[in-house]
């Protein structure tokens, strides 16, 4: 028995309700605390996709604003952001942070010269600024995209894609969010990709972790992996410990 694919199974039968319960959280969180509505930053990956159409479905399509904030970001991704926005009927607008991007990198190169994990980092950085300034101006909430398998292995920028107002799809693992894009009508080039925080030319999430997400969410879900897997996991989980915490303070 495959115990990984059978939980996969029963949740794929649960998906309704589960829908339910996430838009439900949405609503109570926002709605009912007087809040005007929600700003999700938009990829065009399958996380922020999910996350988006949850939203949409909470709050309506006229509380949501979904944010595509190009920096040297491959051309795929620009035409998925607008192909999901088409299918749930998200209310898209474009930051376009390249020149704020040159003109810090620019400044702290400066400084010290950044490889490319800090480049990206500060990209990411400067995604979540445009996001809650516009959040700031509309008196929205930013909502969080990161799933339950990059929660465990750190694998978000602190101060960036790492920091939201709330999060509807914490504890959910990356198949099951797969599972939950098909239910809700997410364009297949999206569920089907690679997926990639699109930091530099070529990033993939795999490639960096070091590990399938399959082993990730296997690990995850049933406690079982590869030994090589479980130790690069565990490492990294306890590496981003810091990332899940707030700041020790005294």
């Amino acid at each position: 028995m495959d115990k990984f694919q059978d939980y996969l199974k029963r949740y794929q039968t649960e998906i309704d309700q589960d829908i339910k319960k996430r838009t439900d959280f949405l609503y109570n969180q926002i709605i009912a605390q007087g809040l005007g509505g929600a700003v999700v930053g938009i990829s065009g990956g399958i996380d922020s996709a999910v996350t988006a159409a949850l939203c949409v479905r909470a709050l309506g399509s006229d509380r949501v604003i979904g944010v595509w904030m190009p920096a040297y970001s491959q051309q795929v991704h620009a035409e998925d952001a607008h192909k999901l926005a088409e299918a749930i009927g998200l209310n898209l607008v474009t930051v376009d942070l390249v020149q704020t991007y040159d003109a810090i990198v620019a400044e702290l190169n400066g400084v010290l010269p950044l490889d490319d994990k800090t480049k990206g980092n500060t990209k990411a950085r400067l995604r979540m600024t445009a996001l809650y300034a516009i959040a700031n101006q509309k008196g929205y909430l930013v909502v969080d995209t990161c799933n339950r398998s990059e929660i465990y292995i750190g694998y978000m920028t602190k101060g960036g894609d790492g920091l939201a107002d709330l999060n509807p799809v914490a504890s959910l693992t990356k198949h099951e969010i797969r599972l939950l894009a098909a239910a809700l009508g997410i364009p297949q080039s999206i569920i089907t990709k690679a997926p990639s925080a699109d930091l530099w030319a070529g990033q993939t999430d795999e490639q960096e972790m070091g590990f399938t997400y399959e082993e990730l969410d296997r690990y995850l879900i049933t406690g079982e992996t590869s030994p090589e897997a479980r130790e690069k996991i565990e490492r990294l989980h306890r590496m981003s410990e810091h990332k899940r915490q707030l700041m020790p303070s005294i």
